[in-house]
């Protein structure tokens, strides 16, 4: 499966590395430039799925950069800048800009900022990424383990992501809990069967809380489950 490629331009390394972590840790790959001429260079090197592009910095800033970069491609360019006035937003979106986000920001914003980018862009299924489900207004990210519901992120427990992953990897499908409850909990697991109704109901309520506006997964009455869309459900 290939890694979605991000380049992170900026001339602070305390921002670079906070980037990092929170994009590796949700399946990304990361590859870093401290300056604008660097990441023009590499730019031309290598290919990129998304670049986050800091305004501020020394020589090269971003505003160059991103001009250099739209010269040749549209890959996705998520802006950082301290400067939060009306202007400088506008003026980044103008020269090619996705999208522009205020220093400092909350981690969960910027991720949940970059898959919204990344489907706009439809690169998420242009890519090998094979993996990663999208269905309407939710997004299932495997490899980070990471539910985004209109691009916000939802925590789920281990065993909830997992139930939820293996309804959606196959939307229409019915699965009886005998079935579910052997491949999410194992052949041995000797606990009630009615564990897998209370996980459903867990998710269905977190979802709901955070603005689905339908019920992703359905009950076949007198078999078990099956995940659908909101064309489908009720």
């Amino acid at each position: 499966m290939k890694n979605m490629q991000v380049l992170v331009v900026d001339d602070e390394w305390n921002m670079r590395n906070l980037l990092r972590i929170y994009l590796t840790k949700h399946g990304f790959k990361v590859t870093e430039a401290k300056n604008g001429n660097e990441a023009v260079k590499l730019f031309n090197q290598l290919s990129f799925d998304l670049i986050i592009l800091d305004i501020m910095m020394p020589d090269l800033d971003g505003w160059e950069v991103c001009k250099k970069i739209r010269e040749q491609k549209e890959t996705p360019i998520l802006m950082l800048s301290a400067r939060n006035e009306t202007k400088d937003k506008v003026k980044g979106l103008q020269i090619g800009g996705d999208d522009y986000l205020v220093k400092p920001f909350e981690p969960e914003e910027l991720i949940a900022r970059v898959f919204a980018l990344l489907r706009r862009a439809s690169v998420l299924e242009s890519t090998n990424m094979k993996k990663m489900i999208i269905h309407q207004d939710m997004c299932i990210n495997p490899e980070g383990r990471q539910v985004l519901v209109k691009t916000e992120p939802i925590e789920f427990t281990p065993k909830e992501f997992d139930l939820l992953q293996k309804l959606a990897e196959q939307p229409g499908r019915v699965y009886n809990r005998e079935m579910l409850l052997e491949s999410i909990w194992g052949p041995d697991y000797l606990g009630d069967i009615r564990t897998v109704d209370t996980h459903v109901k867990n998710i269905r309520e977190k979802v709901k809380k955070a603005g689905l506006s339908y019920n992703p997964i359905q009950t076949v009455w007198g078999v078990g489950y099956k995940f659908q869309g909101k064309e489908d459900g009720k």
